[in-house]
């Protein structure tokens, strides 16, 4: 039978309230009662209900967390640093996938705060939320912390990595192994695609590389299980036309995939033939023959630099007018899908 607060007060020979002080450690115990009360805890294996535990500290204990794919191992790996942080404080995660839809992920938000969740984390929202105000609106009503997305103007609190700087690291490595055809490859609409995007036109602008259209391509879904065959179909195409590119960037791990998967069925060396490289550093990276250069985006951290900024905001440790905007390093990872040679 399931031990109670009544059966531990009278194991330890004290009052409800005594335990109930000891266990939430919101008034001071003598020394000696709080052994009594650990030690009579312990006996009975008693495990407090958490609902009676968020009535008294006027908590839920429980965050939300939303993002548009669960089958893109670079969102799973960011909730890993957010659970693990969260914990620590005794709180659990609900998660929820938008897929990358606007009316999806504002109707989450809104189950979320009739859940009375203590705070909300949001990766990678859609342009559409952010830009209309939606979020504006709801950090106003309850923490919240966005992790990368638009963000330019905007008063939420935000977790990034310098996805502009990984970009440009990674353009001028292809730069200086000497290739000048190369195509950029990315997904549809996201903040992430349109700034690496921008930043590819600058670069190569700032190097004197004219500008191929055919060598900016894009798929619909990046995110998706999809994501792999539909890189693949659209860099098919690409080597199919004139002025073949001798490197391909890719704005995530799983296009690159793709990108090599057709070099091989092309019978193309990846790196002898063609160069690629990704984005993100997933584990599938790692794996991959051969394994890929890619910009690692220290998912881990960026969830757990979110999680305590949450945690701030939920404690009030953070004034309410107080936003932040926390910038995580991004890290080129050279392995052997790139190589340099005479590509003039």
């Amino acid at each position: 039978m399931k031990s109670t607060i009544e059966d531990v007060a009278r194991e330890a020979g004290v009052s409800i309230t005594t335990v109930s002080r000891v266990i939430n450690n919101n008034y001071p115990v003598k020394e000696s009662t709080r052994k009594k009360v650990e030690k009579a805890i312990k006996k009975l294996n008693f495990i407090p209900n958490s609902l009676a535990r968020g009535l008294i500290k006027k908590k839920t204990f429980t965050i939300g967390v939303i993002v548009p794919s669960i089958t893109n191992l670079f969102f799973p790996e960011v909730v890993k640093g957010i659970e693990r942080t969260i914990r620590q404080e005794e709180y659990t995660v609900f998660l929820c996938d938008t897929k990358g839809n606007a009316r999806d992920e504002k109707h989450h938000v809104e189950k979320f705060k009739e859940r009375q969740v203590d705070g909300i984390i949001i990766i990678d929202p859609t342009n559409e939320n952010i830009k209309n105000g939606y979020f504006e609106e709801v950090t106003n009503e309850i923490p919240l912390v966005i992790v990368n997305g638009y963000h330019r103007g905007i008063r939420c609190n935000f977790v990034l990595t310098d996805e502009e700087m990984g970009t440009i690291e990674a353009l001028n490595y292809l730069l200086g192994l000497g290739h000048r055809k190369i195509a950029f490859l990315r997904g549809g609409e996201s903040y992430s695609y349109d700034l690496k995007e921008e930043i590819y036109k600058q670069v190569m602008n700032q190097n004197n590389i004219e500008m191929i259209e055919d060598n900016i391509l894009k798929i619909p879904a990046g995110n998706s299980l999809e994501t792999v065959d539909l890189a693949k179909d659209i860099v098919m195409d690409r080597f199919k036309k004139e002025n073949v590119p001798t490197a391909i960037f890719c704005c995530n791990d799983w296009m690159a995939i793709g990108a090599i998967n057709v070099a091989k069925q092309l019978g193309l060396n990846v790196p002898n033939d063609v160069s690629v490289i990704g984005f993100d550093n997933v584990i599938v990276s790692q794996i991959s023959e051969p394994k890929l250069t890619t910009v690692d985006q220290n998912m881990f951290k960026l969830g757990e630099s979110a999680a305590q900024l949450l945690l701030e905001l939920i404690n009030g440790k953070n004034e309410k007018d107080t936003l932040k905007k926390i910038m995580i390093e991004t890290k080129l990872i050279k392995r052997d899908s790139c190589m340099g040679g005479n590509y003039e």
